[in-house]
């Protein structure tokens, strides 16, 4: 099946996913300037296209050995500019970019690894061999791009074999991209990630992430840390999608949890019960607890306990976790991650016939935790209002 073919059903069946369209590769001239000095198939880009982006195809040294992507005039091009400094070129420099060309409407993050390693192998090959500003290579280089472009669109993987040199690439299998995120929703860092290097992240989630401390709504977050909501739920979103963060409901002790049946895991497998002991032992605002952590017996009680009409708040009163060294609020944070219990949340929904401008947000689809990051009311105040409006019912779900 051609390429073309590809695409129009992929974009036809509503998926994102596209194949490569072209492979070109840029250098740097000292009377041209930039210019595609070769691209498969021939003549895919014109040179109307490429004049109105070959600024950013051969950038400013500052931006090279960067993944760049631009998407303009329905074309997608993925590049990693490379320089190299030798006396051997014109003006002790020599400038070049491989660049996938994809649909405009096409994801490409599953070929950005790629770009970058084929560059790499580009980079070590023309200063070991000078094999790109070699004439000599002009026809290896064609019939290497035409190899890979063809392989990677029809089996995902490519060798290249130049020399003693063999070059594996393949596309990542991409994941799909993870659900919007909600003011009300409460961002944790995943495991491994807690004493993350700020200067390894760009500057918005650098000022994002000091505030992401698996308590703080997003909303919270965006006004703490100083910056644009919707920019804030971009950027925790993208966490989400590489593994950083993980999304949980917001705690309160209203709320209603219940348990699942992966509450056994807690008693078949002796470290992963350890490791929850240790995770919701009651800390001191000076220094963690040297008593010993929870038993799992006290853990199990609180956790089975969870279920339908049972607040939070009322089962402490009940239970008294923090007599048993148990913090609830790490108990709740703890269960939510490892999908021990799931957040029964409240719907309301207006019944009646003429409806006020409070009563715009009881639709049913906007659960309590919603309505109080929009509205900037309590639960409890919530709570109120709904006991005396005989014309809201809240279902829970």
């Amino acid at each position: 099946m051609d390429s073309d073919k590809i695409a129009r059903e992929t974009k036809s069946n509503g998926m994102k996913d596209g194949p490569i369209r072209c492979i070109l590769l840029s250098e740097f001239h000292a009377v041209a300037g930039s210019k595609i000095s070769y691209q498969v198939p021939e003549n895919f880009i014109s040179k109307e296209v490429f004049d109105s982006i070959r600024t950013f195809i051969i950038p400013k040294p500052q931006l090279q050995r960067c993944t760049l992507t631009i998407n303009t005039l329905g074309y997608k091009v993925i590049g990693y500019p490379v320089l190299i400094n030798h006396v051997r070129y014109q003006r002790n420099a020599f400038y070049f970019n491989l660049c996938f060309v994809c649909y405009s409407w096409s994801r490409t993050v599953q070929y950005e690894a790629v770009v970058k390693k084929m560059s790499e192998y580009l980079l070590m090959m023309e200063e070991e061999t000078s094999f790109l500003s070699n004439p000599e290579k002009n026809g290896t280089i064609c019939n290497l791009l035409s190899c890979i472009l063809r392989d990677l669109n029809e089996r995902q993987v490519a060798t290249i074999v130049e020399g003693d040199t063999t070059i594996y690439l393949k596309i990542g299998r991409h994941k799909p991209d993870p659900p919007m995120v909600q003011d009300h929703q409460v961002p944790l860092l995943c495991r491994g990630f807690e004493d993350t290097d700020l200067d390894a992240w760009d500057l918005t989630t650098q000022q994002v992430l000091p505030f992401i401390n698996g308590i703080n709504h997003v909303a919270r977050i965006a006004v703490e840390a100083d910056v644009e909501n919707q920019l804030v739920k971009s950027c925790i979103q993208n966490l989400v999608y590489y593994g950083v963060v993980q999304m949980l409901p917001l705690l309160k002790y209203s709320n209603v949890y219940m348990c699942t049946r992966a509450l056994q895991k807690l008693t078949r497998n002796r470290n992963f019960a350890d490791e929850c002991r240790k995770y919701v032992q009651l800390q001191h605002a000076d220094k963690v607890d040297t008593t010993r952590p929870p038993s799992l017996f006290n853990i199990l009680q609180l956790y089975s306990q969870m279920t339908h009409g049972v607040t939070l708040r009322s089962l402490c009163q009940r239970l008294c976790p923090r007599d048993n060294n148990i913090d609830e609020r790490k108990l709740v944070s703890f269960g939510l991650q490892h999908n021990l219990i799931r957040c029964i949340n409240k719907y309301p929904i207006f019944t009646g016939s003429i409806p006020t401008p409070k009563h715009k947000l009881y639709t049913g689809l906007n659960s309590f935790d919603e309505i109080c990051c929009k509205t900037g009311l309590s639960p409890s105040r919530i709570e109120q209002e709904i006991d005396m409006d005989s014309n809201v019912t809240v279902i829970w779900k």
